[in-house]
């Protein structure tokens, strides 16, 4: 077959071309000899690894403090690319680098959970825009994805889909991971293909390992019955995005060394740098951010609990590194390491700065806008638990700045090289004769999909399930490979998340901050026309440290017109830099399973129900009903939760007595339970939630039923106003993840009975329906 034939997928069967016998035993008319599918002659398997949340400036590999032996391991037998970039956010980096495409030109300018009707924003991936899983799966490779999927709209993110724009619909045959944006480590809300799964019932489980050991096997078990047929992994562990969840020993091994400071650790990480050779010996390393308090301007009772933030951190991101070593092995011991393309991208996007200028035990808190909760002694209370499961922490912003050294700005500020720049490793021992080296090349995540199909051999299809595609747009970098001094191919690049803008064309950068991703919702942001653009000429400039816009007014007003022309053309347009109003499906204008109902009848063992798919009870009185059958020996177990430890709410019964659990971001826990047991037999009970009103995050008097009979009356001071969880969901019949409440287990807590139904009964309250400006009203009242 040749190349050329391979551009519209799927290929076609070929037509049996022998002779079809009268009588079938005949000995000639026996089964024809399989016609299998396989990509050209030399194609590598190809292993994409995508790390969350990590500053170029955090891998050893890069100068960095965080040791990521592996890593370095391969780029000592491979390549260093240190012009790499991505879009400045999950969602968006992930399906750029399926898709070869900019992101907003297949729908993702934001995460999934901000979407809106914009075609650049609506978190739709066109069927014009295929997936480099898809388009190799129709070319004979196997496929496998495990970790992060944060590219299901949030509306499909339930039991009945649909499932076409999960991995198993995007050309994935096997999935195992999460979806959504971060999981607890070692209570993950966990898929197998599209069903929910719960992990292995170990003290000492942690995500990323699990996902290393079914990577490992799926690997094993296609070269054990396939061995001539190569596969794509692509492995996103979800680690290190928040929460910071590591295994104590790995924290332990930095104890003390980062007691200097995150001021101090730029200029040690910069001269690493330097020493390494991953930034040019003329860089400068950019100035102090005024934005971000000086260590020493840091209270000192707080500064052993943000060293300890950093020293969580930086096991974490070891111990990552640690689980990606498990694949390399593998592929070592299956001896098809040296016949793999390794492509190591060590971040999604730049550090993440979205944990307050301190840090936060529960990310949660913040969230919230209850930044005020989380005092110095607080936090000292809780410096041994940092880590562990009983957390949910991030780390201060400054140490995200440090992570992103010798930049400016952190993850979510796509005009500066500290939200985009991430460090990235190629290993291909057959396909690249350059040993230990580093290439200055300027390259963008939309250029894997490319490069992949270059290295493979496959053309890019011009029609797959006889839908015509959009031309890939990024640039394969193949050409780099062996040749240091080749010329750059990809000459011009857009960036913009949450109207943070910048425009690369020939070594020039134009860009403009708009937001600060830790005062979201707190400040008043300013109109686009009146943002600054400051202008860099990177090849001389390599760190944007040096505005040149004052120099060179022509330059960067051409430089803006570029950036427009590009913004038209990649679906950027209209700007939207909301976030509170987006994080709200109906003001977002999104799809909504709700469709506008009140009310919603779930079977008595429904499952992992995300927030964004639930019914939204937040700041508005509500009820729970369920229909139960009680058994003969006493009712226990959980009958409805939603959310988890970190916040949340839970009707269950404990030793026959019905009981309601209102979980206030972890901080507090407001009970209710009714005054005798439940009887056996068929019951009705329900829980009221009334709202005060008068706001969002207000109080609310807690009301228990049975048989319509008041029997148990409670209350909760404060509510939560805008999220419940980021990877907790609403259970029928069991609590998944974390419990709401210690009054059961995290395992075992099924109801023993029957759960005919449950119904979730909103009333109307204009306060789930709040703006931004409503966010900042709020945050002001919280902080008096």
């Amino acid at each position: 077959m040749t190349k050329r034939g391979r551009d519209v997928l799927p290929i076609p069967d070929r037509e049996y071309k022998g002779l079809i016998k009268f009588d079938a035993k005949d000995p000639e008319a026996v089964f024809p000899k399989m016609d299998v599918l396989r990509p050209p002659a030399g194609a590598p398997n190809v292993v994409v690894v995508l790390i969350d949340d990590v500053g170029f400036g955090a891998s050893s590999a890069f100068g960095g403090p965080c040791q990521t032996p592996t890593a370095e391991r391969l780029a000592s037998e491979g390549l260093k690319y240190n012009r790499f970039h991505t879009t400045a956010l999950c969602s968006p980096t992930r399906m750029a680098t399926l898709t070869g495409r900019n992101h907003h030109s297949v729908g993702f300018g934001s995460i999934t959970e901000l979407a809106t009707a914009a075609p650049g924003y609506n978190a739709i991936r066109p069927n014009s825009a295929a997936t480099i899983a898809d388009t190799l799966r129709l070319n004979g490779y196997s496929t496998a994805q495990f970790g992060k999927c944060h590219e299901v709209p949030p509306w499909e993110a339930s039991p009945i889909g649909p499932f076409d724009r999960w991995p198993t619909g995007m050309g994935f045959e096997k999935f195992y991971g999460f979806v959504g944006g971060d999981t607890h480590q070692y209570a993950p809300a966990l898929y197998d293909g599209t069903t929910p799964i719960e992990p292995p019932d170990d003290p000492d489980y942690h995500l990323s390992e699990d996902l290393a050991a079914q990577c490992v096997s799926w690997m094993r078990q296609q070269k054990t019955f396939t061995p001539d047929k190569p596969f794509f992994v692509y492995f996103a562990p979800g680690a290190t995005h928040a929460p910071h969840h590591v295994p104590k020993e790995w924290a332990e091994k930095y104890k003390g060394q980062f007691d200097h400071g995150y001021d101090i650790q730029r200029g040690i990480t910069f001269a690493k740098q330097k020493e390494l050779g991953v930034v040019p010996a003329d860089a400068e390393l950019t100035a102090h951010n005024p934005e971000i308090p000086y260590w020493d301007n840091m209270p000192d009772e707080l500064k052993p609990v943000l060293a300890r933030q950093m020293e969580v951190y930086a096991g974490f991101l070891e111990h990552t590194d640690a689980q990606v070593g498990k694949l390399v092995d593998a592929l070592e011991e299956l001896e098809i390491l040296d016949d793999t393309l390794f492509i190591y991208i060590i971040g999604d996007n730049g550090a993440s700065a979205e944990g307050t200028p301190q840090g936060t035990f529960n990310e949660m808190i913040p969230l919230n806008g209850f930044n005020e909760l989380e005092t110095p002694e607080f936090m000292a209370s809780h410096m041994d638990d940092f880590g562990g499961p009983d957390s949910y922490n991030h780390y201060a912003v400054g140490w995200a700045h440090a992570m992103c050294t010798p930049f400016q700005w952190t993850k979510q500020i796509a005009s500066h090289w500290g939200g985009t720049r991430n460090g990235t490793v190629v290993h291909w021992p057959k396909g690249i004769r350059a040993r230990g080296e580093v290439r200055t090349q300027f390259h963008h995540v939309i250029d894997i999909a490319p490069t992949i199909l270059e290295a493979a051999g496959l053309p890019e299809p011009t029609f797959v399930h006889g839908v015509q595609q959009k031309p890939l747009e990024g640039v394969s970098f193949a050409y780099s490979f062996d040749d240091p001094e080749a010329e750059d191919r990809h000459t011009t690049q857009y960036f913009e998340m949450f109207g943070n803008r910048g425009i690369y064309h020939n070594g020039w950068t134009a860009v403009t901050k708009h937001r600060t991703p830790w005062l979201i919702g707190a400040i008043e942001l300013p109109a686009f026309d009146d943002d600054n653009w400051e202008l860099y000429n990177t090849d001389e400039d390599w760190s944007q440290a040096n505005d040149l816009s004052k120099e060179y007014p022509d330059r960067l007003h051409e430089l803006q017109r570029l950036w427009l022309i590009e913004a038209v053309k990649y679906q950027v347009l209209p700007l939207d830099d909301r976030t509170g109003e987006r994080f709200n499906s109906e003001l977002a204008g999104r799809p909504d399973l709700m469709a506008g109902r009140s009310s919603m009848r779930l079977d008595g063992y429904t499952r992992r129900i995300s927030e964004n798919a639930a019914p939204n009870t937040k700041n508005k009185s509500f009820s729970v009903t369920a229909e139960l059958v009680v058994p003969e020996g006493g009712a226990e177990g959980v009958i409805a939760t939603q959310g988890g430890a970190f916040g949340g709410w839970g009707l269950y019964v404990k030793e026959g007595v019905l009981k309601y659990c209102y979980n206030f971001i972890g901080l507090d826990r407001a009970y209710v339970e009714a005054e005798q047991p439940l009887e056996p037999g068929e019951r009705q009970v329900r829980i009221e939630f009334r709202y005060d009103g008068g706001g969002a995050g207000k109080g609310a008097d807690l009301v228990l039923f049975i048989e319509g009979e008041e029997m148990g009356q409670g209350r909760t001071e404060r509510s939560i106003p805008y999220l419940i969880s980021l990877d907790e969901t609403l259970d029928i019949g069991t609590d998944a993840g974390t419990p709401v409440t210690d009054d059961y287990p995290a395992r075992g807590n099924e109801f023993n009975g029957k759960i005919k139904w449950v119904q979730i009964d909103l009333e109307p309250d204009d306060h789930s329906h709040m703006t931004d400006s409503d966010h900042m009203a709020h945050v002001r009242l919280v902080k008096q």
